[in-house]
């Protein structure tokens, strides 16, 4: 099931349920989408892909992350609390993330097959990874993998 058909299921799913912070943030992910998808059009794109929805998904957890930290700075629980309910419904449209050992076997994969020999190979390893493992790899913990795999 696409995740477009996905997001319209839950929100028929939580109106029924009458859980309106899960129906407000699915409606916020399709509002989002359809802006992105609205962006895209000058590129000839009715619709954005899977992998664009992923990442416009992404961003979205990211933004609330730093939300919720600035709220917790400020003492504002309630609205933290807020923010991390929306990542819960947001995360849950996400592909499983890789665990920390199947990361340290797709760098060391990816190092081997670029032939990468120091950091100045960075760049190629990071592109390898995010063709093959953009969905179920988050790129900010890959960053510091990489780099040690190839200064060490």
């Amino acid at each position: 099931m696409s995740l477009r058909s996905r997001f319209t299921e839950e929100m028929k799913a939580s109106m029924l349920a009458k859980d309106a912070a899960r129906t407000s943030t699915v409606r916020m992910i399709m509002a989002k989408l359809k802006d992105t998808d609205i962006a895209a059009r000058p590129s000839g794109v009715d619709q954005v892909p899977e992998e664009q929805i992923v990442a416009m998904l992404r961003g979205m957890v990211k933004s609330r992350r730093e939300s919720a930290e600035m709220y917790r700075q400020g003492n504002r629980m309630e609205l933290a609390e807020k923010e991390e309910a929306e990542i819960a419904v947001i995360e849950s449209f996400l592909p499983q993330q890789m665990g920390d050992a199947a990361m340290q076997a797709a760098v060391a994969e990816a190092v081997a097959e670029t032939g990468a020999a120091s950091m100045k190979d960075m760049g190629k390893v990071m592109a390898a990874l995010r063709a093959k493992h953009a969905a179920t790899m988050d790129m900010a913990k890959a960053g510091p993998l990489v780099k040690a795999a190839l200064n060490g």
